[in-house]
């Protein structure tokens, strides 16, 4: 049995971790530089197509990720990049921003990870198809958190209106059942 002391000691312990865990920094100040794990554009003349997975900003990291796709034609100079980010719709703008970026930015100071990768032909075949999905997404203006629709809510219809593209989103990519 836990004396009252203890239990305060161990729950002034946990804020302090949640609290370091969570106040990392500003997300203004937080990386969006590249990773290094898309090919640079200028040395890859084939097409690509690249989900990637990052953990959420602050606490919600600890179990939920954030999902983007990346795109390049074959021979072409810049990626496309396909993402819901709910902050857009305070300003009034669509949450699903396709823009040339960086493919492979840091999420605000977190690593991505790649989750789908396809090249050549394969990917040519189906970039087409996914950017012209986008103009179609049924959610373009509404974001939750939770349930969804969210970040994770647009790979995951993108995948279930293209099965070959073959991406299978992992469990912590909330907000991905809101197709089903």
């Amino acid at each position: 049995m836990f004396s009252i002391k203890a239990l305060i000691q161990f729950s002034m312990i946990l804020f302090s971790v949640l609290a370091v865990g969570c106040s990392t920094g500003s997300w203004r100040e937080a990386s969006r530089d590249s990773s290094g794990l898309a090919p640079l554009s200028t040395e890859t003349p084939e097409a690509v197509i690249q989900v990637y997975g990052a953990d959420a900003w602050g606490w919600r990291g600890w179990f939920a990720i954030h999902t983007w796709i990346a795109v390049k034609a074959r021979d072409a100079s810049e990626y496309t990049v396909l993402e819901v980010i709910g902050w857009r719709a305070k300003r009034g703008l669509s949450v699903l921003r396709v823009e040339n970026d960086i493919p492979d930015r840091y999420w605000f100071g977190s690593q991505p990870q790649i989750l789908l990768d396809k090249r050549g032909d394969e990917a040519e075949e189906l970039i087409e198809e996914i950017v012209a999905l986008a103009e179609r997404y049924p959610w373009a203006n509404e974001y939750k958190v939770f349930p969804g629709p969210n970040s994770n809510t647009f790979p995951a219809w993108i995948a279930a209106q293209v099965p070959e593209l073959g991406l299978e989103l992992p469990f912590s990519a909330i907000g991905s059942g809101y197709v089903d």
